[in-house]
């Protein structure tokens, strides 16, 4: 069945990053997939080994992972704006941060461009490292 582009991000956030299934990043992501990490003077990553490596470390330091929202900003042709957030529990070291034990909350802002009914490229800004850090 055909998806939204809309559902699709809802889809990949859902069995991705809340299941762990890494199998469907070959359904959601181009192959070309790029995402731009940070805003100016940031970091490009690429493809779906990257995807892969990301949610298995995110996933790993935060066992408990739920996307809670996902909230869909504003859609222009291939193009959407749209906010996550999310909640879990920091049980190991994550980027050189400490675990801390504790709840975290945080949300990232995101830029998705469409290709071919798949997910090209990403622009994102996260608060993930200054929820960790708050925690400490």
């Amino acid at each position: 069945m055909a998806r939204s582009y809309e559902e699709r991000i809802r889809f990949a956030n859902d069995e991705i990053l809340g299941k762990g299934n890494l199998v469907a990043v070959d359904e959601v992501f181009a192959t070309t997939y790029v995402v731009h990490w940070g805003g100016s003077g940031g970091k490009e990553f690429k493809g779906h080994a990257f995807i892969r490596r990301f949610v298995k470390g995110l996933r790993k330091s935060i066992p408990d992972l739920r996307v809670v929202e996902v909230k869909i900003l504003l859609k222009k042709g291939d193009t959407i704006a749209w906010q996550r957030t999310f909640r879990g529990t920091h049980k190991v070291a994550m980027k050189g941060i400490p675990p801390s034990g504790k709840k975290v909350k945080w949300s990232d802002m995101m830029v998705t461009r469409f290709e071919d009914g798949k997910i090209a490229e990403e622009w994102t800004a996260s608060e993930l490292a200054g929820a960790l850090m708050l925690k400490l």
